[in-house]
């Protein structure tokens, strides 16, 4: 395959789910065999994709030939036109959505998708959102497509109707517009200071910004942040993420286990594009309230875990944690601690979906048992038979149970406590090994940091822990649920994947350090995007 096909692919990551949502709009709702093929096709063609792109972009970025790779729609030239953008950080964070949403979808093939109407054109919906954060140039964009993932998950988050989805729905959604109205806001101001969107360009003008226009362009950013840091769950933006995603069903809590990440990636782009500087008022913008507002969060996370009283709410609050260890690791610093961030990045994203499908099979004996337990579906008469209908035809019953709940369950807390020698292990340890060889005299907050990181571990191991002796392990007279193929498969392949990570850490490792060396690239950014020459960039304003 030669490079101008790979170029064109990047455009495919959004078209593809998009134009096939359209068609499954178009079908009659009984079709469901027909929706089922579409999806599966798409979902899987996208992680052929991603891998092409992921390898392509892999190829990239030696001696003097930049990581990024610009895709102008229509071929307009940017900052006039819209531009796709891929480098090594976007690449694999397409990898890891297709990975998720083929996933999810499998899982959700089992009983989840007949829950309730338009299931599989709202879940290609919300992979084309999430493909399309990734990869656009520029902040306008960027909100559309934050817009489309959230309309998308906004269905998702009812699949299945229930009194209890409908009001984490009412937060969720109130939220989010909040967050949405931020986001424009920050975007008015900037522009109106800057007279772009593109984040190249702004690379390049925010630097020769007048004296007298400097407090609305920091007004503007900052408002932006919030923004993003909302969407991220920090602390105290965070406190609705755990009851939420505990009231979405299984597959779609496991594709939203990567929601928070879109906003962190949103930081972590812009904020090192941006403010990546060392002299003038961008270099440190905003480093203190990142760091301190990641401490906040992995403390109120871990805090959350230990309190949490359902798989589904340590599940929630690890999440937490997790945003809270990748914006303090952010606001630490860069080079090793920020390949290490990546790392942890892909590692914990994939544990904690694994989790979200483990808890409602080890939770199901429960739940089948009593009336009204918080992982119950509720589902509308309409499609009440049909679901019964799933139960009996799809997939084949298998054998021990209890051992395979039971090691998938033992694996999944140890990649999120980040204990040894899984994957979770190996991310933290990268971390911390970058957080100290990042200057002499390490300061207080960042052994704060490393403190909470071996802290936070522990909590989840023993939240996680009691909750498993009380489900998975303790006899009881209870019938054992059964358990697909349809359901197993999925948690497998995440968790293969996972052990992927470990035996294969050197390389991946050595690719995070040169995506972390790539973000750190900001004239190499400009010129693939721009084409301007990278005497053209500058760290300060005149």
């Amino acid at each position: 395959m030669t490079a101008s096909w790979l170029d064109h692919l990047i455009v495919l990551p959004v078209l593809l789910p998009l134009v096939a949502a359209a068609a499954m709009l178009l079908l009659d709702e009984r079709r469901h065999q027909v929706k089922r093929v579409i999806a599966l096709l798409t979902t899987t063609a996208l992680v052929i994709i991603s891998t092409l792109l992921l390898r392509g972009a892999a190829s990239r970025g030696f001696a003097d030939e930049p990581a990024t790779t610009a895709y102008p729609i229509g071929n307009w030239p940017a900052p006039f036109g819209i531009v796709l953008v891929i480098d090594w950080l976007s690449a694999v964070l397409l990898v890891l959505t297709s990975i998720l949403g083929l996933a999810a979808l499998v899982y959700s093939l089992a009983r989840w998708d007949r829950a309730s109407p338009r299931f599989h054109a709202l879940f290609l919906l919300q992979l084309m959102g999430l493909n399309g954060a990734f990869l656009t140039g520029d902040l306008f964009n960027l909100f559309v497509f934050f817009e489309v993932l959230l309309a998308a998950s906004y269905g998702l988050l009812l699949h299945g109707s229930g009194a209890v989805r409908v009001k984490a729905g009412l937060h969720y959604v109130s939220i989010n517009i909040a967050a949405s109205l931020l986001f424009l806001i920050g975007m008015a101001l900037i522009y109106g200071v800057t007279g772009t969107l593109n984040m190249a360009d702004l690379a390049t003008r925010i630097p020769l910004i007048a004296e007298s226009d400097l407090a609305i362009l920091q007004s503007g950013m900052a408002i932006l942040g919030i923004a993003f840091l909302l969407k991220a769950g920090m602390w105290p933006l965070g406190l609705w993420l755990p009851r939420t995603y505990a009231a979405a069903a299984p597959p779609v809590a496991a594709l939203f286990a990567i929601l928070s990440k879109v906003g962190v990636y949103a930081v972590l782009r812009v904020y090192l594009l941006l403010f990546g500087g060392n002299v003038g008022w961008t270099a440190n913008f905003g480093e203190e309230w990142l760091l301190f507002g990641g401490l906040a969060t992995i403390t109120f996370g871990t805090v959350g875990i230990l309190a949490a009283r359902t798989l589904s709410r340590v599940a929630g609050y690890s999440l937490l944690v997790s945003s809270g260890t990748l914006l303090a690791t952010i606001g630490a610093g860069a080079g090793a601690v920020i390949s290490g961030a990546l790392f942890y990045l892909v590692s914990s994203t994939l544990g904690i979906a694994a989790f979200y499908l483990l808890i409602e099979l080890v939770e199901r004996r429960e739940a089948e048992t009593t009336p009204h337990a918080v992982v119950e579906p509720v589902f509308d008469d309409e499609y009440t038979g049909a679901l019964q209908e799933e139960e009996d035809e799809v997939g084949v019953v298998i054998p021990a149970t209890i051992a395979i709940l039971g090691g998938g369950f033992a694996f999944c807390v140890l990649v999120i406590a980040g204990l040894p020698p899984l994957s979770g292990f190996i991310a933290k340890f990268a971390i911390i090994d970058g957080l100290l060889e990042l200057e002499n005299t390490i300061s207080g907050p960042t052994w704060m940091l490393i403190g909470l990181m071996i802290v936070s571990g522990l909590a989840t191991l023993i939240a996680a822990t009691r909750a498993g002796i009380d489900l998975i392990w303790t006899p009881s007279d209870k019938p054992l649920p059964a358990l697909r193929l349809a359901e197993a498969l999925p948690v497998g392949f995440l968790l293969a994947v996972c052990l992927g990570l470990m035996i294969f850490a050197g390389p991946v490792i050595r690719y995070m350090e040169r995506t972390g060396n790539s973000l750190a690239d900001r004239q190499g950014y400009v010129e693939s995007v721009l084409g301007l020459p990278r005497t053209d960039i500058r760290d300060s304003r005149p």
